[in-house]
């Protein structure tokens, strides 16, 4: 008979996958919440999408030649034997929704925000992981230039109001329908005259952007002379793409021209873009996205086009830290902290901090009736600005002490007038 150890197990987050924890939690909500608020702003409402879906819908969506779908999807097959996908992305569920629920019949465009997990089954390092945190907007319905400026300003407006501003943003076009098959041809025509290796042949005859994404030196040195997609638009993608300069020009957006970028995912057309933070090292995309006209269709909608992005929240983050910034809007830690002093004193203190609490202050008390020693200790490592000290002498008199926690200068204050007094010295 085996035996059971009696020892508790030390379990750990599975590999490649970070646990944010406070103080350091407060940095990752503020990046979260500040792209979110950009996307709001302009219009975007908040869709909650699925974790998993069916696996059908991202190999089609996605692209069966990507990385993502070959390699690093978390697929498995459910109770019911059917096979569903941990969502590597958000743009494909986003379409499926879309199309389910008939939003594409009203007004267009439809303009969704979301943010979450997704799941890539990858090597884990440094700004790559297999639970990743990410920001997304979708508009969907309408091809005008103009609305992917839009698209491309608020990410941009969600990067700069964290405090972020050592990235740039890469531009390119990746051509429409009427100019991509003659250039697949060209570009495989090139290709094939190459000695690649069976598996970057077999993308070549897939999908042959991919190929030009390759990040293996000996590749790239290959294809260093590779047709670009930039010298053979079409006329009417060559003027959608100089429109799009012309808006982000209006709206004082800065850019530079990549016409070597290949997204990592299939569907994108026309409008590519890239945002690049150079002190992340190699994993230097903190988010980009693009135009996918015929995506819908692909999934069973309409025919209409849609232009989206997805921005990476431990990315930025990280990019954060490596400009040595606090994100804008981070509420670190409480601003007020009760030390409660007798049973009384815990009583008032507890009504107390639920009024400061419902005025939006951020407020913790000493609990486990501590002496006065530790609860002040308590109160310094809670990065508190104020104390709130009082013991059940106070409470028959009607005052609390507010001290200072960082002059430690305390004052005894009404008890009614607590509240605003904290308030205002907040203010």
């Amino acid at each position: 008979m085996t035996e059971i150890s009696a020892s508790p197990v030390a379990f750990q987050a599975p590999k490649g996958i970070p646990d944010y924890l406070p103080p350091d939690s407060a940095q990752f909500v503020a990046v979260r919440e500040g792209l979110l608020s950009s996307a709001r702003r302009a219009g975007y409402g908040d869709i909650e999408l699925p974790i998993f879906e069916d696996t059908a819908l991202f190999a089609r969506g996605v692209g069966e030649s990507t990385d993502v779908v070959s390699k690093e999807m978390y697929t498995f097959a459910d109770r019911g034997e059917r096979s569903v996908t941990l969502r590597p992305e958000g743009t494909a569920g986003v379409i499926r929704a879309v199309i389910q629920h008939r939003l594409d019949r009203g007004a267009l465009p439809v303009k969704l925000c979301y943010s979450g997990p997704f799941f890539r089954y990858e090597r884990p390092q440094a700004g790559r992981y297999r639970q990743l945190q990410q920001v997304g907007v979708e508009a969907i319905g309408v091809d005008d230039p103009a609305l992917d400026a839009e698209v491309i300003a608020v990410a941009d407006f969600g990067f700069r109001s964290l405090g972020l501003d050592g990235f740039r943003l890469e531009l390119t076009s990746l051509g429409d329908d009427t100019c991509r098959p003659a250039y697949r041809e060209l570009l495989q025509a090139f290709l094939f005259k190459l000695d690649l290796d069976e598996e970057t042949r077999r993308r070549a005859e897939i999908n042959p952007l991919r190929v030009l994404d390759d990040k293996r030196p000996e590749v790239r040195e290959m294809t260093a002379d590779a047709p670009l997609m930039l010298d053979h638009l079409s006329d009417t993608a060559k003027q959608h793409f100089e429109s799009v300069q012309a808006n982000l020009d209006a709206l004082g957006i800065p850019y530079v021209i990549n016409p070597r970028m290949v997204r990592g995912l299939d569907y994108y057309t026309k409008t590519t873009f890239e945002f690049v933070h150079d002190g992340l090292g190699a994993q230097s995309g903190i988010g980009g996205g693009g135009r996918y006209d015929g995506l819908m269709r692909r999934l069973g909608g309409q025919d209409v086009s849609g232009i989206g992005f997805g921005l990476g929240v431990d990315r930025t983050l990280l990019a954060l830290q490596a400009e040595g910034k606090t994100a804008a809007g981070a509420e670190l830690g409480v601003q007020v902290f009760g030390v409660p002093l007798g049973e009384a004193a815990k009583l008032e203190l507890v009504k107390l901090a639920a009024r400061l609490r419902a005025a939006g202050v951020r407020v913790d008390l000493a609990y486990g009736d501590r002496g006065l020693k530790g609860a002040m200790k308590a109160a310094d490592r809670s990065g508190a600005k104020y104390a709130l000290v009082a013991g059940d002498r106070d409470i028959e008199a009607g005052t609390i002490g507010v001290k200072d926690l960082s002059t430690g200068e305390q004052i005894d204050v009404a008890a009614d007038s607590v509240v605003a007094d904290l308030l205002s010295r907040l203010s």
